[in-house]
Order: C-alpha cells, then sequence, then structure tokens
C-alpha cells in the first residue's frame, strides 16, 4: 500500500515535527506522527536531533523486539481489594514535568498480535490504565513493503490514528544541512556532491537484485571508516561491503584525490600568501576543503576559515583554476559556514572579517545582493 503524503526530505520533516511539538506544548494539539521512508532515510535521526533540540528525554521502543505485555506492564493480584492491579512499564514516559519524546521505531515490521495494543498509545495516549502526561510527543516510524524491508501493510484502524511524513533522500538537503552538523568525512561529501545519485540508490538495488545498497546511513558508515582504518586496501573493502563494489571504487578515486591534496589544518594555519599553494586544484578537492572549512571552524579559526572560504573566488586569476565553478562554490561555502557561525553564537567573525566584507562588496556591485 502506498503512501500517498506529501514527500518530505528529512530536514523538512524535522521542522513539521517541531512545529507539531510546539502546537502541542503550546496550542493544545494533541496527534501523534508517522515517519515513512526505505531503511537507512534518516528517520531515526530526525527523532534523536528533536528530541535534541526539544531538550526532550527520547524513549525508543523498537516495536519488532517486545511483547504486548512490554507495553502494557505485568498484572499482579491485589488480595485487600480482591482484583487484578497492573505494574506500569518502565519503558514509558510518566514525568508531567520533563518533556519526553516516545519513538515507535518499526511501527510496520511489528508482529499484528502486537499492533491493537499500539493503537491505545497513538489514539488515546495510554495503555491498560496507564495514560502518557500531555508531556509526551509520539513519534512511530517504519518502511513500506515496496522498500523491500519486512514490512506488513498498515491497516486503516492504525493509520487514521496518525499523522503520516513520507520521508525521501535529498542530496541537497543532507549535504547542507546533515552533513556539516554531524562531521561527515569531506572525502565523502565531495563525492556524494559530484554524484548526488548515489545518495540512496534502494529502488536501483531492489530493481537488479543486489543485496547492497546506499543510503544516507551507509554513508555516514563510510565516513566512519574513513577515520577509523588507514590501511587503504582494507578500508576499501569494507566500504564495497557498505556501499557496494561500483559506488566503492568511485569513491575511492575522490578519497585518493582528495587526501592527497587537501590539507585543511595547514591551510588554515598557513599566511595569506602561502595559502594559494595549498588550495586543492580539482573540483572533488575544493568540495571537501569547503565542508572540512566549515567541520573545523569554532571560535578561535572562524576567521581563517572566511579569508579561506573567500580565497575560493580569487583562484579563477590562475590559469590552474579555469573551468570551475569558483563563485558557486564560494556562494554555497559562505551559506554552510554562515549557518553555523548563528548555530554556534561565533557570527561577530563574519563583521569583523575584512575578506568576508570584500566578497560581500564584489557581490553587490554584481548585483547578486
Amino acid at each position: 500500500m502506498s503512501v500517498n503524503a506529501r514527500q518530505l526530505s528529512a530536514g523538512e520533516a524535522a521542522e513539521v515535527l517541531f512545529a507539531g511539538w510546539r502546537a502541542q506544548t503550546e496550542r493544545g494539539l494533541t496527534t501523534s506522527w508517522m515517519l515513512h521512508g526505505r531503511p537507512g532515510v534518516g528517520k531515526t535521526q530526525v527523532v534523536q536531533e528533536l528530541a535534541e533540540r526539544i531538550g526532550a528525554r527520547l524513549f525508543d521502543l523498537r516495536l519488532t523486539t517486545i511483547e504486548p505485555q512490554d507495553l502494557r506492564g505485568l498484572p499482579y493480584y491485589d488480595h485487600a481489594a480482591q482484583r487484578t492491579v497492573w505494574y506500569r512499564p518502565e519503558d514509558l514516559p510518566e514525568d508531567p514535568e520533563t518533556p519526553s519524546v516516545l519513538f515507535l521505531d518499526e511501527l510496520t515490521a511489528a508482529p499484528p498480535h502486537l499492533q491493537p495494543t499500539v493503537y491505545g498509545l497513538l489514539q488515546e495516549r495510554r495503555v491498560g490504565r496507564h495514560r502518557l502526561p500531555r508531556s509526551v510527543f509520539i513519534v512511530a516510524a517504519g518502511n513500506t513493503v515496496e522498500d523491500g524491508a519486512v514490512a506488513y501493510d498498515m491497516g486503516t484502524a492504525l493509520s487514521d490514528r496518525l499523522v503520516h511524513l513520507a520521508v525521501r533522500a535529498s542530496a541537497e538537503d543532507w549535504l547542507a544541512n546533515y552533513a556539516p552538523r554531524r562531521g561527515i568525512d569531506p572525502a565523502v561529501t565531495a563525492f556524494l556532491r559530484g554524484r548526488p545519485d548515489l545518495l540512496d540508490t534502494t529502488e536501483r538495488s531492489l530493481r537488479d537484485g543486489t543485496l547492497i545498497a546506499c543510503t544516507p546511513r551507509s554513508w555516514e558508515r563510510v565516513s566512519d571508516i574513513m577515520r577509523a582504518v588507514p590501511d587503504r586496501r582494507i578500508r576499501q573493502a569494507m566500504i564495497a561491503g557498505t556501499v557496494g563494489e561500483a559506488a566503492a571504487a568511485e569513491f575511492a578515486l575522490v578519497a585518493d584525490d582528495v587526501a592527497a591534496q587537501v590539507q585543511v589544518a595547514e591551510i588554515l594555519a598557513a599566511s595569506p600568501r602561502a595559502r594559494r599553494d595549498l588550495y586543492p586544484e580539482t573540483l572533488h578537492g575544493l568540495n571537501a576543503l569547503i565542508y572540512g572549512l566549515v567541520g573545523a571552524a569554532d571560535g578561535e579559526t572562524m576567521e581563517a576559515a572566511i579569508e579561506v572560504m573567500a580565497g575560493i573566488r580569487e583562484l579563477g586569476r590562475d590559469p590552474r583554476f579555469a573551468g570551475l565553478p569558483l563563485a558557486e562554490l564560494t556562494t554555497f561555502g559562505f551559506e554552510m559556514l554562515i549557518r553555523k557561525a548563528l548555530e554556534e553564537g561565533t557570527q561577530d567573525a563574519f563583521l569583523r572579517s575584512r575578506a568576508y566584507a570584500a566578497y560581500a562588496e564584489e557581490r553587490k556591485a554584481a548585483g547578486l545582493e
């Protein structure tokens, strides 16, 4: 059964959930939310980041690993009252003062005998006699049968209890918003900026009958491998087992290019005159440098990062960089760098920077501001 909801990037879904949280806390909107999407598209990360953003405790329940009594609790006999009483399970939030996110993951893969127990949580915010406080925000997530994952079709009795959000992989959103915050290895971001079609190849893998697909989650794992495994031969075998041999072979060429050219720490520490010789001369290398600068920029290095970023536009005077989209790269880099500065409170560095002032003035003169 297809999900006829609007397709959203992970970043867009995060904003919708945050608005839903505000509507619940400020205006009394009480509903439950459902994130649909292919495996590895970022559903879990969206919920985790929401909990961090609102300062909430996260209760993460994987519904494929629990039984109905794990939600309802266990009974005991009250001899004085002559009735059965249920112990409340510890996995459900109960503090009315503390914000909580109840995440019901793998909902569509949960066995059918568990779903009636989940209905009460999603619709009535209770299971048995246990009621959830109003401070609890409920989000479920799952895959569909069409995704090639273990899943059951969702019946109307369950789907009617939810606001549905269909999450899709978006290279533009992932590269601009998620990757810089997570510190994804510059070789990965540089590669996917050139090959955005390889961020998510799940549909292609299902069509071709291959086991391994590229997903946002698998590329984040590649980033971890790049940092943790120094031996290139061993590392390449791991990456091929993560995103498939064909994608891994393409990625290796970019990773080698980046490793040979991109030295973020050195270019930040160099004098303005010495920096020109440290800029990479390929598009992949410049992309990796941009992401590396954003990742390395902090209160101490932000001004140097601004100078290096502004210097990319000036490389056009050197014939070695002829044909490269230097203005586009600089604009893209500054957008991410400004976003990070605003998030971390280091934006004053832009007000002090002569390099950024000159860049902004040049854009204004060209009618781009």
